[in-house]
């Protein structure tokens, strides 16, 4: 199965020792659809022997079923483990293979190369240090070239090799090389690639692959093995100050308290001091403890349990790092965003971070700009597409402890969460911190939220109306108002007309204003809860991301959703503005309902059904539910 050796036969234990002393190689191959990324390690773990017979004879029978090559072994069938990618010849996911030869261990990661999928991409190029960029020799360099060529450079992988691939389907011809190299070249330069290799191959005949190619004699350099073989992956993670995002805090009895993780960077070693980020307190290490002992030196990559001299505070989610240079802190900063989902980013919507072992609720600020990945230029936008890359300042709700990714990767990259899906929707780098004008400060005042609902005889809350145009809600929330007028109680109605008259005149419909418009509307009921109001919110809000942010911005039992759940049909018999007769027309874009979606309430407090009810009797129903909750 493997590459040959004599040791095997001779001396088993002296083959798998050398074995074991060899240094390994993670390296990625991407580039667009169909340049030939499994082929070329098809080919790379056929010749270098590491395929069984079983399985060989398995992808003959499947080349002559779904193969490319007209019944010949088709060598991409050896990655592409997925229905869907035999079925349509193209990678989908993300397939890692192991193959050694007598000069190095690899693992290579076969990213997909459709658009769709530079997600997956991304994710396979996060942990490597070299990439094989393939071009198809035919069509050049595309877009997707450059895309991931420019992920590449994001994720700081230093090694780079451009294979010109399928040199066979233009008769070996070299001045096509060279000008699909001399164009990638620039290119290269301008991302800041300098360390790149260009090799003319052909994956499918195994052509300057393992082996020199007589059919190209003008090219006179090294061969994709030779390269990979002899490429410097020294790293000076090692050498980089120490981190460990602390995973768990290990306490199995009264006797013993210990901090696990993996070591991001750097070394640590019995005696060493370390400080605990963000809390800053400091303490020395005593020793660092794994299932086979303690160690005298633990180095970057591997998986200890820390104790240390003194008893202070340390989570899940903390750091660990060098006492001597310590990470920065901070609730701001900024970098760079590749978005992963196919809904749009919208700025000023909360998403959860997860940077190491700590998640926190963060919003993009300011989209700064968007890079053109043909012609890296900056563009301005308000929302991020699916796979665009962008940078942005973000804000949290608590500070992290952070280096900049170029510092050290573990601890300056960062993933973003919708709140609502749990799913992975971007992921970046952070560039720098921000720092917040030093200037503000919370003033102290004597007169609290408490003492002005005493004066008022209540217990403020929003009562959040939320519903379909047409559904009923500002006639239900006029009513209601009336009736706690008429009992002597204080409120105030807060409604999409007299507030896009005023505070939010400046906001369109697009969902990214939606957002930003709750957003205001959620501050200011803040502030009228805390002057002892009972504040009444209508507003259609379709979002549940943005009715869950207004609910977390007060306490627990101050917050009421309303849903007023009214049939569209209904809706659009009512039809008050003529709204829905001018979407219905196309004349008015992005309308609740009808071409953008509205998100009903999962759990609401209270539901009204204006179909079944009168205004009057709905807003009894609001009523009675604040008696029996104490707020009247």
């Amino acid at each position: 199965m493997a590459h040959q050796s004599d040791l095997i036969a001779e001396d088993i234990h002296a083959y798998l020792k050398s074995q074991e002393e060899k240094d390994l190689l993670r390296f990625i191959t991407c580039g667009s659809v169909d340049d030939g990324k499994s082929t070329l390690i098809g080919r790379l773990l056929y010749d270098s022997k590491l395929i069984f017979e079983d399985q060989l004879a398995a992808i003959e029978v499947d080349s002559k079923k779904v193969g490319t090559q007209g019944g010949e072994i088709d060598l991409a069938l050896l990655v592409d483990g997925l229905q869907a990618e035999r079925e349509q010849g193209i990678t989908i996911d993300v397939a890692y293979r192991f193959f050694s030869t007598d000069k190095r261990k690899f693992i290579v990661a076969d990213t997909p190369g459709h658009e769709q999928y530079t997600r997956n991409m991304a994710t396979g190029a996060s942990t490597v240090e070299l990439a094989v960029i393939l071009v198809d020799a035919r069509k050049g360099i595309l877009t997707q070239t450059r895309r991931h060529s420019f992920i590449v450079s994001l994720l700081g992988i230093r090694h780079v090799i451009l294979a010109v691939n399928k040199m066979d389907l233009v008769g070996w011809d070299a001045s096509t090389f060279e000008t699909i190299a001399g164009a990638y070249r620039g290119f290269a330069h301008g991302l800041g690639i300098d360390d790149f290799q260009c090799i003319p191959v052909s994956a499918l005949t195994g052509d300057n692959v393992f082996d020199p190619s007589e059919k190209m004699p003008w090219y006179q350099g090294p061969t994709l093995l030779d390269v990979l073989e002899t490429v410097d992956v020294s790293t000076d993670i090692t050498e980089r100050p120490f981190r460990m995002p602390v995973q768990w805090v290990n306490r199995p009895n009264l006797d013993f308290r210990g901090f696990s993780g993996s070591i991001a960077s750097g070394t640590l070693r019995p005696g060493d001091m370390v400080m605990a980020c963000p809390s800053e307190c400091q303490s020395m290490v005593t020793r660092i403890v794994t299932m086979d002992g303690d160690l005298d030196v633990a180095i970057a990559g591997q998986a200890v349990t820390v104790v240390l001299a003194d008893e202070i505070d340390v989570s899940r989610g903390d750091i660990l790092a060098a006492a001597d240079d310590a990470p920065e802190s901070t609730d701001q900063f900024a970098g760079h965003l590749l978005w992963m989902h196919d809904e749009p980013l919208l700025p000023e919507r909360q998403y959860l971070l997860k940077t190491g072992t700590k998640t926190t609720t963060a919003q993009i600020t300011d989209l700064r700009y968007k890079i053109n990945v043909n012609t890296m230029e900056h563009v301005a936008g308000k929302t991020m597409e699916l796979n665009e890359v962008a940078y942005c300042n973000f804000a949290l709700d608590q500070a992290i402890s952070f280096d900049p990714y170029q510092k050290v990767h573990e601890t300056g990259s960062f993933v973003l969460i919708d709140r609502f899906t749990n799913g992975t929707v971007g992921a970046g780098m952070i560039d720098f911190g921000l720092r917040r004008a030093t200037n503000l400060t919370w003033h102290d005042m004597e007169v609290g939220k408490d003492l002005r609902a005493q004066q008022k005889g209540q217990k403020p809350c929003i009562l959040w109306f939320t519903g379909l145009s047409g559904s009923g809600k500002s006639t239900a929330a006029n009513q209601l108002e009336k009736k706690l007028a008429a009992m002597g109680r204080h409120s105030y109605l807060l409604d999409g007309d007299n507030v896009r008259h005023g505070l939010n005149k400046d906001l369109g419909f697009t969902d990214g204003d939606r957002v930003e418009n709750i957003r205001r509307v959620a501050e200011v009921s803040r502030l009228f809860v805390d002057s002892g109001l009972i504040v009444i919110v209508s507003f259609i809000s379709p979002f549940r991301d943005e009715r869950r942010m207004a609910r977390e911005m007060v306490e627990a039992d101050e917050f009421v959703e309303v849903f007023v759940d009214t049939p569209l049909e209904l809706c659009e018999q009512r039809d008050p503005k003529g709204l829905y007769k001018k979407a219905r027309a196309g004349e008015l874009k992005n309308f609740t309902g009808i071409d953008s979606d509205y998100e009903p309430p999962v759990n609401a407090e209270i539901v009204l059904k204006t179909a079944d009810h009168a205004a009057d009797d709905l807003a009894d129903q609001v009523i009675a539910y604040l008696r029996d909750g104490g707020y009247l």
